[in-house]
Order: structure tokens, then C-alpha cells, then sequence
């Protein structure tokens, strides 16, 4: 499992990229007459606030919990989760207001040089994309994640302009807003996937319930320790990077306060101590019910004449 300094060092990669490629390509657009590539800098420039939101959430997060917060900082990570997503969700509509406005106005065909600049950032964001992907999907961070996309986006919008401006040199003449069409697209693909991550972080906002196959994982987990008979309750929710769990656990009736208070630490222990990123947990134990603990129930001891 990486911490969270994977994360805080591939958004800083990212940042120095995106710089260097916001650059080429609104210069190279504005050199060629290309709108595309001028909007695809444009999602760049956008893309490098979009880190820094990350950067800086991910640094929040990681700070220890205080007397003003005392279970941690963790929601600033899906604060800035949410607004990678509507930093997404303007670049699209401000490239579909601009993409629309350069149909409209007749102009000359983009230059041939503008393809090769495309290929290499096509390249250089998939790569980009796979990177911080993969750390996010390790850290489970949906502001890490929502950066990743950012650079898939990029790749996506130089793809699709690619396109265009083959199809326009191609073309010739009335193919010249092809480009232009191919970035209203690539819109809409960005606008899909910033609505899609932005639906993510706002529920870890709200505390939604985490993935099914998480839930029954840490119950699993729970019920493997010696003198748990039973998982009655189990409550999860994301914040940050980590997860809260709230667990009632079924013991059995007969045992020892001091028993019971120990069972509930080795579950929280190993909780916490396992491949997920259990932050803390808190423990509720009950005496377990008869059927659950192995001895006769009611309808049982009917049957034998109890």
C-alpha cells in the first residue's frame, strides 16, 4: 500500500507537465490555426489549478486529528475530489461554447505540423493517466483518481483533435471546422466522467455506504476473530483516504466483561492492522443470541419437551 506521499509526488509530476504542454500546444495552436489544439491548452491550463486543488487536499488530509477535528481531516481529500470534478465539468462547457463559436466563423484549414505536437501529447497524458490511475486506485482516493482522468481527458480532446485535423487536411476545402467538431466530442466524454467523479466524492461527503464487496470483506474479517459468534451491525464510511467502522459484534453471554472488552480490541486490531485502510474502529459488544451461539432456542426446546 503506497502512502500518501505517491500520491502528493505524481500530482507534482503532473503539475510540471501539464505546464510545459498548457505551453506548447496553445502556441502551436495559435501558430497553426488550430481551435482544437488552442481548447485542448486551454483543458491543460485548466488541469494544472485542478493538481494544485489535489496537492493541497491530499496535504489536509494527511494531517493528524486535533481538539477542532477529532476524526481527522480526511473529507478535505473528497472536498478536493469534488472540485477536480466541476473544474472537469467547466472545461467541457467552456470548449463546447468556443468549439461552437469557431464553426460558426468560417476559417483557414489547421497546419500539418499541429498533428505531430497532438501525437506527442496524446502519448505523454495516456501514460500520465495510467501513473496516477494506478496510484489512486492503491490509496482508494477519488481527488487521485479525478487527476488521473484530467490527463485521460487531455489525451482524449488531442485524440479527437487529431482526428479533425487529419480529416480536415485531408478533406480540403469545407473541412476546415473539422477539428472544431471533433473538440465538441471530446466534450462530451469529459463532461461524462467529471459528472461521474463528481457523484463519487459527493458521497463520500454525505458518508455513503462504501462497495458491497468492501463491506462483506470487513465483516469477514470481523467474525475471523476468536470469541466473536456473530456480526450483527457493521457500519462503514469513507473519509479520506482511510475508513471509519462502526461494528456491533455478538459474543457469547456467559463470558467476563474483561473477556468481551478484549474480544473487541483484537477485532479493532485486526482491523486495522490488515491490506485496508481501517483508520478506527469502534466496537460495540452484545451477548450473543441463543440459536447464534450454538445453544437451543425457544422453538428447539419446545420440540424437546423443555
Amino acid at each position: 500500500m503506497r502512502s500518501v506521499k505517491a500520491g502528493l509526488m505524481t500530482t507534482g509530476v503532473g503539475i510540471a507537465t501539464n505546464v510545459m504542454l498548457a505551453i506548447v500546444k496553445i502556441v502551436t495552436g495559435m501558430l497553426g490555426n488550430s481551435y482544437a489544439l488552442i481548447a485542448d491548452g486551454i483543458e491543460s491550463t485548466a488541469d494544472i489549478v485542478s493538481s494544485l486543488v489535489v496537492w493541497t487536499g491530499l496535504k489536509i488530509s494527511s494531517l493528524p486529528a486535533d481538539e477542532d477535528h477529532p476524526y481527522g481531516h480526511g473529507k478535505a481529500e473528497s472536498i478536493a475530489a469534488a472540485i477536480v470534478a466541476l473544474a472537469l465539468l467547466a472545461a467541457a462547457v467552456l470548449i463546447a461554447v468556443q468549439g461552437i463559436r469557431e464553426i460558426a466563423t468560417p476559417h483557414h484549414a489547421p497546419a500539418w505540423f499541429t498533428l505531430l505536437v497532438l501525437a506527442l501529447v496524446m502519448a505523454t497524458k495516456e501514460t500520465l493517466y495510467r501513473i496516477v490511475s494506478k496510484v489512486g486506485d492503491e490509496l482508494s482516493s477519488t481527488a487521485v483518481k479525478g487527476d488521473a482522468w484530467h490527463h485521460r481527458s487531455d489525451a482524449l480532446t488531442s485524440a479527437a483533435a487529431f482526428i479533425g485535423i487529419s480529416i480536415a487536411l485531408l478533406g480540403g476545402k469545407g473541412y476546415e471546422s473539422a477539428d472544431d467538431w471533433a473538440a465538441l466530442l471530446a466534450c462530451a466524454v469529459i463532461a461524462f466522467n467529471g459528472f461521474r467523479l463528481f457523484r463519487t466524492a459527493l458521497g463520500e461527503i454525505m458518508d455513503a455506504a462504501v462497495s458491497d464487496p468492501l463491506h462483506k470483506e470487513i465483516r469477514a474479517l470481523s467474525s475471523s476473530v476468536p470469541g466473536v459468534v456473530r456480526i450483527e451491525k457493521c457500519r462503514i464510511r469513507k473519509s479520506g483516504l482511510g475508513l471509519f467502522v462502526e461494528i456491533h459484534v455478538e459474543v457469547e453471554g456467559g463470558l467476563t466483561v474483561r473477556r468481551g472488552h478484549q474480544i473487541a480490541h483484537e477485532v479493532s486490531d485486526h482491523l486495522q492492522t490488515s491490506s485496508l485502510s481501517v483508520q478506527h474502529v469502534m466496537v460495540h459488544v452484545e451477548p450473543a443470541r441463543q440459536e447464534a451461539a450454538g445453544e437451543p432456542g425457544e422453538a428447539q426446546r419446545t420440540q424437546q419437551g423443555w
